[in-house]
């Protein structure tokens, strides 16, 4: 049995397809099942719903054989995109599926001048559950900067006095405008990749490679 680890919403919506292209189809909504563990059409393949931030975590201790999650959550997780980070955290990477895009930015009330604030050297209350990318991209710049962690409703921070900016995943870009918010700085573009377990690999070769060309082929497809 092979184990898929899937996160619910944007994740999932957009691995289907791929699944599908190689005729491999969910039989259950997560949506509307109570079920954590999914079957498929495919006898020996099973879905397993986690939580976004928990997909390396499963893949990595063997909870499921492989998974996929977005690039800013392996950096959080200490896995990055590829080498010995990633080795050490037993995770293979061998595919950017090209899914469930977007970009981690920092963003500030419309009425903050960002950009004086940086060049005078102040310090900065930034918000942000991206700790390690945000910490990583300021350092980088010189800014000194206070972290306050988040896990959610990042837009309130700026607005209520708790942090000058915010460090989020931004798609269209809409929430923020709604909430008075601007993009100052985009740190990195993000897109979801297919993480292995390392010994699963060893153990499940031929069925494993197997599915990591159905993805890889799937992706090329539409990238055409």
């Amino acid at each position: 049995m092979i184990t898929l680890a899937l996160s619910k919403g944007r994740i999932f919506d957009e691995t289907l397809p791929l699944l599908e292209a190689a005729g491999i189809r969910v039989l259950e909504d997560p949506e509307r099942s109570r079920k954590l563990i999914l079957p498929t059409s495919q006898p020996d393949l099973r879905v397993v719903i986690v939580r976004a931030t928990d997909v390396p975590t499963y893949v990595q201790y063997g909870g499921a054989d492989l998974g996929v999650t977005g690039l800013d959550t392996l950096i959080e997780h200490g896995a990055g995109w590829g080498g010995a980070a990633a080795r050490s955290a037993g995770l293979y990477q061998p595919l950017d599926l090209q899914i469930a895009k977007c970009r981690v930015s920092v963003a500030v009330r419309d009425d903050f001048d960002y950009a004086s604030a940086v060049r005078q050297g102040s310090r900065l209350r930034v918000a942000t559950k991206y700790v390690s990318i945000a910490r990583d991209f300021f350092a980088a710049k010189g800014v000194h900067v206070d972290m306050v962690k988040l896990y959610g409703s990042m837009e309130l921070a700026p607005l209520t006095g708790l942090a000058d900016a915010i460090v989020d995943l931004v798609s269209t870009g809409g929430t923020l405008k709604a909430n008075r918010l601007v993009e100052v700085e985009r740190i990195m573009d993000i897109s979801s990749r297919l993480v292995v377990n390392q010994a699963a690999l060893k153990l499940k070769q031929e069925p494993i490679r197997r599915l990591i060309d159905v993805f890889a082929a799937a992706t090329a497809a539409r990238a055409t």
